[in-house]
């Protein structure tokens, strides 16, 4: 039964969380905020939304290693698996953003989650309130930017402009339920099946709820790509990072904190995602300047299956 509530969980975690992105979107809409700050901050935090109920049910059921296991594999799955792909199919161009404000901002997170974790063994609600507060000033920041430079947010439908409340309402009660009944299932699954394949939970985290929190990023962007149409950009994959790590675990933080309890979440797993974050650079300037091609694809997805193989066979 576990292996159903993992595949039921996953595909209430898909259901609810598309749900909850756009009921949020139509009530801003309503509250008549501009399209440009719903795409930067309503839909950035909406779509976190899975993470988060997964994050927060483990770490109030005790098992705080699928708490951190679900972020650490995600940002790993976002670059390994989804971004991996995305460019063995159709190859990524890379913007001046990216090396001069994205990813420094996500090697600054990332290095902070792993301080907190190293120095005190785990993530408490003065360290989840740092890292909300980290994610407020990067999105105003974000707000700025985009202000100056006049850039164009995609990825909010205006369609959704005209939904009437009563649709409005009933969208956020399916969302809810389905996130929750969605992160309930998927724990109880992923504790069940660790213990019958006789593997820790934190392996279970870091690589089939992981990749099943990022299953919509990964369908979205290859559907893209094979479309020829312009798939999932970097920015949003390096911005979904620096969300797992500052909104997820710092909300949950600051209701439940998350204590390590697998030490190899700490010696490996976090050593793997600074990794695949950091060589984002090389890759993005050797030897084709400012690309991710197919075979640098080919490179970050036999990385991510190595990661996986490993997690497994230790």
């Amino acid at each position: 039964m576990s292996i159903v509530y993992i595949l039921i969980g996953f595909v209430l975690l898909v259901v609810g969380g598309e749900f909850l992105v756009r009921s949020s979107v139509a009530i801003s809409f309503k509250f008549n905020i501009s399209k440009m700050i719903i795409g930067l901050t309503v839909v950035s935090f909406a779509t976190s939304a899975p993470e988060l109920l997964v994050s927060l049910q483990a770490a109030l059921a005790g098992f705080s290693d699928i708490a951190l296991g679900n972020v650490i594999g995600s940002n790993i799955a976002n670059i390994g698996l989804v971004l991996g792909i995305t460019a063995i199919i159709s190859p990524l161009i890379i913007d001046k953003d990216f090396y001069k404000f994205n990813w420094p901002i996500m090697m600054f997170f990332s290095f902070a989650l792993y301080l907190f974790l190293y120095t005190g063994g785990n993530i408490s609600r003065i360290e989840g309130a740092a890292l909300l507060i980290g994610i407020i000033i990067y999105v105003l920041f974000l707000i700025q930017r985009a202000r100056k430079n006049r850039i164009e947010v995609e990825g909010v439908d205006d369609s959704l402009e005209a939904i009437s409340g009563f649709k409005i309402i009933v969208w956020l009660l399916i969302g809810g339920v389905a996130l929750y009944g969605g992160s309930e299932l998927l724990v109880t699954g992923a504790v069940d099946l660790a213990e019958m394949i006789g593997v820790s939970e934190r392996v279970i985290s870091v690589s089939i709820i992981a990749v099943g929190t990022s299953v919509p990023e990964l369908a979205a962007s290859v559907i893209a790509a094979l479309k020829k149409e312009k798939a999932i950009s970097l920015g949003n994959l390096i911005g979904s990072n620096i969300f797992n790590i500052a909104s997820v675990l710092g909300i949950t933080a600051l209701i439940q904190p998350i204590y390590l309890k697998s030490e190899q979440l700490l010696t490996n797993d976090i050593f793997w995602m600074l990794g695949f974050s950091f060589v984002l650079i090389p890759l993005a300037f050797l030897p084709e300047r400012f690309s991710i091609s197919r075979y640098k694809g080919m490179i970050l997805f036999g990385a991510y299956v190595v990661f996986i193989g490993l997690a497994f066979l230790k």
